[in-house]
């Protein structure tokens, strides 16, 4: 009993901060809302178009401003208070919500329409992706910086639990426009939270005082760092070509196991659950090293491989737990080594550039594995990703090699106490 206090303690240490239990709560609200978004967006892009390129078309709008904007929007968020910041993306994500609800209340939504306001969310995710992540280590002390990280990974999984459950019992019972209403209530509870926060009790970063050539600072700084280089080079991999869930999933539970919408929903949220659980295990790492990220990457790539021969539903759903469990292990390793390693005046920028390679690249890979997926059938597109998860292992163990021959300190490795 004494071990499993000290274990859930390790585990939640971060709660402690009042600040951060505040984030915490009401991202856990809005996060749960934005699966509902989502799923129910794929779902009905689905419903009006029973293709996957146009599914990687819907990734092209969700995503691209990432691969556009973001690299500006870290530097947006360098020179800027986070938590002002993060309101006002919040309330403009809001004001999308209920934009799209509205659109789906219709009836049947013009498929350009639906693609318009995806582009909207995606220039809010932009801006809220390297402020929200950089925000996360300023609430908490320095030595549970790699706590919080974690913990705020799991929020983000364990979202993924419920919403996409949720999304399919609401699509089949009361229609798509609820999921969205739903969506845009919950952003009332991220913003009170951010809204009621002590901001006397954040360890804010220093404000990036204007100037030129910020941008490319941010790249030749990253470019220069063995430790957030090597993981952004195989972050970009792995996120083109293996993290095309949205694209994938709902193409294999309707055509390959033979199921129905709530088939896709439920085989998300098993996959989320492995992701849950994979993350509160990151959340107790008292070190994350390149090697780590490497490791993890295989793991990822070996689950995506057995997918691609499960037979039937209840094979999809076992081994989809392991794809959730190895795709947030990689995650959340590749992100706690960047957020650890960059100087803290660096920090949005070098976050934006690794949403710009994890979610900009969607924009390029989506249409690629849903074009693979008409073509060659959905599992292809499992295939396609977990070689791109082994190369990625492959990169990052030769490039550690090679570093820890000709440095005199060996590996990389980022330190933090728990």
């Amino acid at each position: 009993m004494t071990r499993l206090r000290l274990a859930t303690h390790d585990t939640f240490q971060s709660f402690s901060v009042r600040n951060f239990r505040l984030f915490f709560g009401g991202q856990l609200i809005s996060q749960v809302g934005n699966w509902l978004t989502l799923v129910a967006q794929t779902l009905l892009v689905l419903k009006l178009t029973n293709s996957g390129y146009a599914l990687g078309g819907l990734a092209v709008a969700q995503f691209g401003p990432v691969l556009l904007i973001g690299a500006f929007a870290g530097l947006v968020a360098d020179r800027s208070d986070k938590r002002r910041l993060l309101i006002s993306v919040q309330v403009l994500a809001m004001l999308q919500s209920f934009s799209l609800a509205a659109l789906a209340f219709m009836g049947r939504p013009p498929l350009l329409a639906i693609y318009a306001l995806a582009l909207w969310s995606g220039v809010a995710t932009a801006f809220d992706n390297p402020a929200r992540r950089s925000f996360v280590v300023e609430m908490v002390p320095e030595d549970r910086m790699n706590n919080a990280v974690s913990l705020n990974s799991a929020l983000m999984t364990g979202s993924r639990v419920v919403g996409p459950a949720l999304a399919g019992l609401l699509v089949t019972t009361v229609g798509f426009g609820w999921c969205f209403l739903l969506d845009a209530v919950s952003y009332v509870a991220v913003i009170a939270a951010l809204w009621r926060m002590n901001p006397a009790e954040l360890r804010q970063a220093p404000v990036t005082p204007k100037g030129k050539g910020q941008i490319r600072e941010g790249l030749r700084y990253a470019r220069s760092v063995p430790e957030l280089w090597v993981p952004l080079v195989m972050m970009a991999l792995v996120g083109t070509m293996a993290f095309n869930f949205a694209t994938v999933l709902p193409l294999f539970a309707t055509r390959d196991l033979h199921g129905s919408d709530v088939t896709f929903t439920w085989l998300m949220s098993v996959v989320s659950c492995g992701s849950l659980l994979g993350a509160l295990a990151t959340a107790r790492r008292k070190t994350i090293d390149i090697r780590t990220v490497s490791r993890n990457a295989v793991i990822f790539g070996v689950a995506l491989g057995i997918l691609t021969f499960a037979p039937n539903q209840p094979s999809a759903f076992a081994v989809g737990f392991l794809v959730g469990l190895g795709s947030i292990m990689f995650m959340t390793a590749a992100t706690a080594i960047t957020q650890l390693a960059a100087d803290p005046m660096m920090r949005g920028r070098v976050l934006a550039l690794q949403a710009i390679v994890f979610l900009g690249s969607t924009p390029i890979g989506g249409p690629i594995v849903g074009y693979v997926c008409d073509v060659f059938g959905p599992r292809a597109g499992f295939v396609v990703g977990g070689i791109a998860c082994v190369v990625a292992c492959a990169l990052g163990a030769l490039i550690t090699r090679r570093r820890a021959a000709s440095a005199s300190n060996g590996g990389v490795r980022v330190r933090a106490a728990a």
